[in-house]
């Protein structure tokens, strides 16, 4: 952000005036859009985005924050604004490396990371890297919102499941319309607040942006990834020292209730915010306590 810009919020309510603040990095041959928002000397705090959306997510919960912070994100290689070309392989490793060029651009050397649903996985890489001594930047702390942290307990919406088909995933791809695509957000919606059409326009614009929306089957990489790094992952989940808070949604069909019971299970030293009445996206549905989670960080 340059020096002396007013950041206004809600001057980016849309996909359009979010992605006209990103700058490019070069990220794994590709070019990644990334985002720098609020004072350069504020404390930084990086946002790990979902599938399948982008960054801009973060918008009603970084609102709620004073400007003693300073918001980073990317878009993921394939999602939003960021470089989405045909045959690529979008691994969460590639995502990690997004994001740690991010981190290296912006010259931050510690962060609070807030991850949600695909970026959960992409948290997971980041700890793991951390715990091997090969994360250039320190994790102050970290918020996880709903996502597969055990993959043996992710439940995929149906039309997920025909996506990750290898025979007819790309013929479904290709296949998404707007409405079929938000009926698919519709169903991962919880009963706090009334399921917002416009809003979700905004999610389905960010990947109809650069034709993306044929890709879907190849940005649902990671529910492999998963599996294969499984052990690694969920070690750097349970056994390391990062502070951790999840404020999670269970009403989610995907990684819900069943997700965190296991979570207050296995990392009893964690700080965890149920949320009854809330589905698979907290800081669309609940951003006050997606915020205030961020300010106790």
């Amino acid at each position: 952000m340059p020096p002396g810009d007013v950041l206004c919020w809600a001057a980016m309510s849309t996909w359009d005036t979010w992605r006209a603040r990103s700058h490019p990095i070069e990220s794994g041959g590709l070019t990644i859009a990334a985002y720098d928002l609020g004072p350069p000397d504020g404390r930084p705090v990086t946002f790990l985005h979902g599938y399948p959306s982008s960054s801009h997510d973060i918008k009603p919960a970084a609102a709620l924050l004073d400007d003693g912070w300073r918001v980073l994100a990317v878009d993921f290689p394939g999602f939003g604004a960021s470089d989405k070309p045909r045959g690529h392989r979008y691994s969460t490793h590639a995502a990690a490396d997004a994001l740690e060029r991010l981190w290296d651009t912006t010259a931050v050397s510690s962060t609070v990371l807030v991850a949600h649903d695909y970026g959960a996985s992409v948290g997971q890489e980041v700890l793991a890297r951390r715990a091997e001594g090969a994360l250039p930047v320190d994790i102050d702390s970290m918020i996880w919102m709903n996502g597969g942290i055990y993959p043996d307990l992710h439940r995929p919406t149906v039309g997920q499941q025909f996506l990750l088909d290898p025979d007819h995933g790309a013929e479904i791809a290709a296949s998404v319309t707007e409405a079929s695509f938000i009926d698919g957000l519709r169903v991962t919606w919880g009963e706090r607040v009334p399921f917002d059409d416009d809003a979700r326009r905004e999610i389905w614009r960010s990947m109809d942006d650069g034709d993306g929306v044929p890709l879907m089957h190849d940005l649902l990489h990671y529910v492999a990834d998963r599996r294969e790094h499984r052990a690694r992952w969920q070690s750097a989940l349970e056994d390391g020292d990062v502070p951790m808070t999840f404020v999670w949604g269970d009403l989610d069909p995907v990684s819900g209730a069943h997700m965190i019971e296991r979570v207050e299970q296995r990392i009893p030293s964690a700080t965890v915010i149920r949320l009854a009445d809330v589905g698979h996206w907290p800081l669309l549905e609940a951003p006050d306590a997606l915020a205030a989670a961020i300010r106790s960080s």
